[in-house]
């Protein structure tokens, strides 16, 4: 066997010539293997040695493929040369960089082959030179590392470059630049956070903690970082231990932490980076601090519910049959999102159970609208219940604008005197009640609402539908949980309730300090027949409470103004129902409200404005009802 310089191997071959030619031939080809003798001998030997030289050179042929194509597979671009400075390496990535063959290059010297290539000044110095950078013909960007090949003596056997695009290079540090900016804007949040925070390895050993967390608990980093999960824990289960364990996220578990053992709720997240556990996140909220934000956030629901929504159940007074059933039905009702009519007449408290019903429903925390229906002039009714949008009309705003429904949407919508809606608009209301829908002025398409709606109204429905002024399919619509309030009249042991509840009210309102209310006077208010109701009981007493002295503190009968009825015994009260027992109820009701509204026509000397006021409606429901009976002619005084 013989030596030789690096890459090159020799071999001593025995045999017959032809055969010793055709394996030289072979060496040749692949250039790194030569043959140093020939020797003669015995044939069988010669064979024997053949075949191993054979199985030798196989070897070393395949050892020289898979030397190839790992430097082919690498992403750095290769250049070796030998002691001479002949190109003896050239690999895929050197040809991708350069531009060029390494058929074209190896075996050339590498000064003559390659610009700018400094490996043969490497040869004569034998001193590395390492993260060069340096521009290609092709104008490409490398670094590159270029090192000295020694023997295990020393000696000089070659040089190597191994160099890559710098594009790959300022990626790789653009991403490790923006791995550290990351890290550190994620370091800063964490740190600047309100909310107490904990991280843990997979082995559950603290990593960091930020300064909520300290503050929380009272310990500092050097406490926790480093040590086990459970070092904040007092006789319970650590649950980072339990997340890592399961992998599975804990949510708004009661603790006590650190040494003051604090009352806590934490929410524990595991940290899964491809599929594998890391870790995981702890934030930590404290209780005290949870208690004071439920009372400020209850304070604020209950301030919009004064602002909204004013009356509950609670301040409903009345303890009289009538009055207990309507109450049921309406806390029935409330816990429903179906649309309730109330029925009764003005000043029985409509508007009073409509609060009420909301306030009692999942609806309380969102809007409570109401409207009055007979108040708005029909001309803008439609706009004011479902808007418009931009240019519908002359003086519309730019942008439209959302209506009443559409402010209403999660809420709920009182519509008061509803039996006053105008034909028009109660087609409009139906497809709001079918389709829960709208449409706005001037526009096409249909916005949706959820809203639920609660109407009232003191008109005979039934009525208006024989004669044509309210839609049957729209009284169905309305009709699904119907409430009769009960007039002031059928329900006159209340009256003491309420007197008492007024009192209050305008002791308040008033500065004064009455007390109670003289028995003859509560008669006389029990024998009135009370055609406004609530409200006009309201209205007495206020002006009993102003017809008193500052020093008197019982409404005596004399304080109480004018009624315009003269109150009757029971007695008296009996006698009259029996002796107008003839014609049906309804007969009989309308007349006395004909009568009634006459009296208060003439005690208002025709002012139909002053009148409506009396009576507690409106100006255009007095017009209604004064068509109804045929009193349209009346003259009104100026």
């Amino acid at each position: 066997m013989g030596g030789g310089k690096i890459g090159m191997q020799s071999l001593v071959v025995v045999g017959p010539a032809e055969k010793l030619a055709k394996l030289r031939e072979q060496a040749e080809q692949q250039g790194e293997i030569r043959i140093i003798e020939e020797l003669d001998g015995n044939t069988e030997e010669w064979m024997r040695i053949i075949r191993k030289q054979e199985e030798t050179l196989t070897m070393l042929l395949h050892s020289k493929r898979e030397y190839e194509t790992m430097l082919n597979s690498t992403h750095d671009a290769i250049i070796g040369v030998n002691q001479e400075g002949i190109i003896t390496l050239f690999n895929k990535a050197a040809e991708r960089l350069i531009g060029i063959d390494a058929v074209q290059v190896l075996g050339t010297r590498a000064e003559n082959s390659i610009d700018n290539t400094r490996l043969h000044i490497v040869l004569e110095t034998g001193q590395p030179e390492l993260n060069q950078e340096q521009i290609l013909p092709n104008g490409t960007r490398i670094i590159t590392n270029r090192v000295p090949v020694r023997s295990e003596t020393g000696e000089i056997w070659g040089a190597v470059a191994i160099f890559r695009d710098m594009t790959d290079v300022m990626t790789l540090v653009e991403e490790i630049s923006d791995l550290k900016e990351l890290k550190s804007m994620l370091q800063a949040i964490i740190h600047c956070s309100d909310e107490a925070i904990s991280v843990v390895d997979a082995d559950g050993i603290g990593l960091l903690i930020n300064p909520a967390y300290t503050r929380l608990t009272g310990l500092a980093p050097e406490d926790v970082i480093g040590k086990p999960a459970n070092v904040d824990i007092f006789d319970q289960e650590s649950m980072h231990m339990r997340v890592l364990q399961t992998q599975k996220p804990v949510r708004r578990k009661p603790m006590k932490v650190g040494p003051k053992r604090k009352d806590v709720i934490v929410n524990i997240t595991p940290v899964m980076v491809d599929g594998h556990l890391r870790g995981s996140v702890g934030v930590i909220h404290d209780v005290t601090e949870l208690k004071v934000l439920g009372e400020e956030l209850e304070k604020a629901r209950q301030m919009i519910r004064t602002l909204e929504a004013k009356y509950t159940f609670e301040e409903i007074v009345g303890k009289s049959e009538p009055m207990h059933i309507a109450i049921e039905q309406a806390k029935t009702a409330a816990l429903t999102p179906a649309t309730v009519l109330l029925r009764g007449e003005s000043g029985t408290g409509k508007e009073l159970f409509a609060h009420a019903i909301h306030n009692e429903s999942e609806r309380k925390y969102n809007q409570f609208i109401r409207v009055n229906c007979a108040a708005i002039p029909e001309s803008l009714l439609e706009s004011e219940l479902f808007g418009y949008e931009a240019g519908a009309f002359t003086g519309a705003l730019r942008g439209g604008k959302r209506g009443l429904f559409e402010e209403a949407s999660g809420g709920t919508i009182f519509l008061d005197e509803i039996g006053d809606l105008p034909n028009t608009m109660q087609v409009k209301l139906l497809r709001v009640l079918q389709e829960r829908e709208l449409v706005r002025v001037g526009g096409t398409k249909a916005i949706p609402v959820d809203v639920r709606i609660i109407a009232a109204t003191h008109v005979n429905l039934e009525s208006a539908i024989r004669n044509g002024s309210f839609r049957e399919d729209l009284y169905y619509r309305l009709n699904v949980v119907p409430i009769h309030i009960p007039p002031l009249r059928q329900r006159r042991e209340d009256i003491h309730s309420l007197v008492g509840f007024l009192l209050k009210k305008f002791n308040a309102e008033y500065g004064r300090n009455v007390e109670e209310i003289d028995a003859r006077t509560l008669t006389i208010l029990q024998a009135y027949h009370w055609p406004g109701n609530v409200r006009e009981l309201e209205n007495v007493i206020g002006r009993a409470m102003i017809n008193m002295h500052y020093n008197e503190t019982i409404i005596l009968p004399s304080h109480l103004p004018s009624l315009s009825q003269q109150a009757k015994t029971s007695a008296e009260l009996t006698q009259e129902t029996q002796a107008n027992a003839e014609g049906t109820l309804k007969e009989a009701m309308d007349e006395a409200e004909k009568s009634f509204i006459i009296k208060s026509l003439a005690a208002c000397k025709g002012n139909r404005t002053q009148t409506a006021k009396q009576l507690g409606i409106s100006l255009r429901n007095l017009y209604y009802k004064l068509e109804k009976y045929c009193m349209a002619e009346l003259e009104e005084e100026s």
